[in-house]
């Protein structure tokens, strides 16, 4: 073969690679091979994972954790991490468990309490981290704390609740939705994906948000007001994790202070391995493909014996890889 025709099968081969790139920067075409491949290999050898069952709750707990991840997926995307999603999500669920039994308080006062209370400390951490310079690793670990300790000692020291029969019907792989077989809580995750890809894909907040994300300097200068993005980000955050905290509460029957910490991992992993990075580019379609991914993968290492701490170390070099693959792409900043 001749230098010239040599030169010439390089460069078909290079330019399909960077379309095929250029595809997966643009679409998580890849976890999605990967999610269908790893369900294949399980229902192959796990009998009956394919069944309807089966399926419905995987998306059940997928669902739970894509919610989780609604908040942590904005917070990337300006380039924050939030450790207090595990906090809010129990002071969600205890709220409207424990606290309102201690104050006899129905349920739809105890949630539109959750509501204000949520975003006014989810929003003194975003002004914090932006008017200080602060790492929002710190901040959001200290107001896990805080918010969950308000709770704690609101509701009489007590950290056990049960939640009535009535909510655990929402997450219940054998719930239904106005006479269809799907559980509730689908349905939700469902909604809230299509009004999170019109957001951010369509609006002028969602402009906003990928603009600080990318350049947040750039994007004063464009008279974006980046420290209420960061303010309305990370109160968006803890919104988003005090509500799920109800999901949460009606899915895991009894609460305790322990029942959010998978979550912050799973929230997180989700997000990364759909990949979203830290400032942008992504979005939170990324996201419902990663969690789907992340559950498919957990379930089927479950169904063959692995343990929590093998799953832990499978999940850590998944990242590190997405990490790889995704910190090799141009910053947002860079293609704009």
């Amino acid at each position: 073969m001749s230098t010239f025709e040599t030169t010439g099968v390089l460069t078909t081969r290079t330019s399909g690679w960077r379309r095929l790139v250029a595809i997966q920067g643009r679409f998580p075409i890849l976890q999605i091979v990967i999610t269908l491949g790893v369900f294949l290999f399980g229902a192959l050898t796990l009998p009956g994972l394919a069944s309807p069952s089966s399926i419905v709750s995987i998306l059940v707990l997928a669902s739970l954790v894509g919610i989780a991840a609604i908040g942590q997926t904005v917070v990337v995307l300006i380039g924050g991490i939030d450790m207090s999603v595990a906090g809010f999500l129990v002071a969600g669920a205890l709220v409207v468990t424990q606290l309102a039994s201690v104050y006899d308080l129905p349920f739809w006062a105890a949630a539109l309490l959750l509501i204000p209370c949520s975003i006014l400390l989810g929003g003194f951490v975003g002004w914090v981290c932006h008017r200080f310079r602060i790492d929002p690793l710190i901040i959001t670990l200290a107001m896990s704390s805080i918010a969950l300790g308000l709770v704690v000692v609101q509701s009489q020291g007590i950290v056990s609740a049960g939640a009535p029969t009535w909510l655990s019907n929402l997450t219940s792989p054998t719930g239904t939705t106005f006479g269809i077989p799907i559980p509730p809580v689908i349905i939700i995750w469902a909604i809230v994906g299509v009004v999170m890809w019109l957001v951010l894909s369509r609006t002028v907040i969602g402009r906003r948000l990928y603009a600080t994300g990318a350049n947040p300097r750039a994007a004063g200068l464009s008279l974006v007001k980046t420290r209420w993005v960061w303010i309305g980000v990370f109160a968006f955050s803890a919104l988003c994790a005090s509500l799920g905290g109800i999901l949460l509460a009606a899915f895991a029957g009894n609460v305790d202070p322990t029942v959010g910490g998978p979550y912050l991992f799973q929230s997180l992993a989700a997000v990364v391995i759909g990949g979203t990075v830290f400032g942008g580019p992504g979005d939170y379609t990324r996201t419902i493909v990663g969690t789907l991914m992340l559950m498919v993968l957990s379930t089927v290492l479950v169904g063959h014996g692995l343990t929590g701490s093998d799953q832990q170390i499978l999940f850590g070099v998944v990242i590190l890889l997405a990490v790889a693959v995704y910190g090799r792409e141009k910053k947002l900043r860079d293609r704009v």
